[in-house]
C-alpha cells in the first residue's frame, strides 16, 4: 500500500526542474521586454509578454505560487536592470499581475486548458495596471479626474494585450506536454 507523504519543506518545496522552469519564465519575461523595447505608442503592449510568461510559469508547474515566484524574480531583475521610471514599484507591478494569476489558478484547477479562462485571467492580470498607474500618478501629484482617465486608458490597453497573452498559453502548454518538457 502506497502512502502519501508530505515532503519536508511543505509549501516551499520545488523540484529542480520546476524551479528552473519558473526561473526561465521570469528571465525571458524580462529579456524579451528588454530586447524588444519598441515604442509602439500603444498603451499596455508590454503586458503581452508579462501575462504570457507569468501564466506559463503557473500553468507549467504543479506549484501553487509559481507565478508569484516568477513575478518576484522578474521584478527583481527589472529593478536590477533599471527598467522604467518607477524603480522599486516595478516589483509591485510584476507581483500584482502574478498574484491575480495565482489566485485564479487556486480557484480554477483546470484553468490552463481553456482558452476562455486563460484569456479572462490575462485580462484581469492586465487590469492591475490601473492600480499601479494610478498610484504612480497620485504620487506625482496629478489631478484626480485626469489621473482616473489616464489610468483607465492605460489599463484598457493592458487588458487587451493581457487577453492576447492569455490566449497563447494553452497552445504552448499543450506543446510542452506533448514533447515531454513538462508533466
Amino acid at each position: 500500500m502506497n502512502q502519501v507523504v508530505e515532503p519536508a519543506g511543505g509549501l516551499f518545496r520545488l523540484s529542480l526542474k520546476e524551479a528552473l522552469f519558473i526561473g526561465f519564465c521570469a528571465v525571458f519575461a524580462v529579456l524579451i521586454r528588454m530586447m524588444f523595447r519598441l515604442h509602439l505608442h500603444i498603451s499596455g503592449h508590454a503586458m503581452l509578454v508579462t501575462a504570457f510568461f507569468l501564466l506559463l510559469a503557473r500553468g507549467s508547474v504543479c506549484y501553487r505560487l509559481g507565478a508569484s515566484f516568477a513575478g518576484l524574480l522578474a521584478g527583481s531583475a527589472s529593478i536590477f536592470l533599471g527598467f522604467a521610471k518607477t524603480g522599486p514599484l516595478q516589483l509591485v507591478k510584476y507581483l500584482a499581475v502574478a498574484l491575480v494569476i495565482d489566485l485564479a489558478g487556486l480557484l480554477m484547477p483546470n484553468l490552463f486548458r481553456s482558452y476562455f479562462w486563460c484569456a479572462l485571467v490575462g485580462g484581469c492580470a492586465g487590469a492591475t495596471k490601473f492600480f499601479t498607474v494610478y498610484l504612480v500618478n497620485y504620487l506625482a501629484g496629478m489631478d484626480r479626474a485626469i489621473n482616473l482617465q489616464s489610468s483607465l486608458l492605460e489599463a484598457a490597453g493592458a487588458v487587451l494585450f493581457g487577453i492576447l497573452g492569455g490566449l497563447l498559453v494553452p497552445v504552448v502548454i499543450r506543446r510542452l506536454k506533448a514533447y515531454g518538457v513538462i508533466s
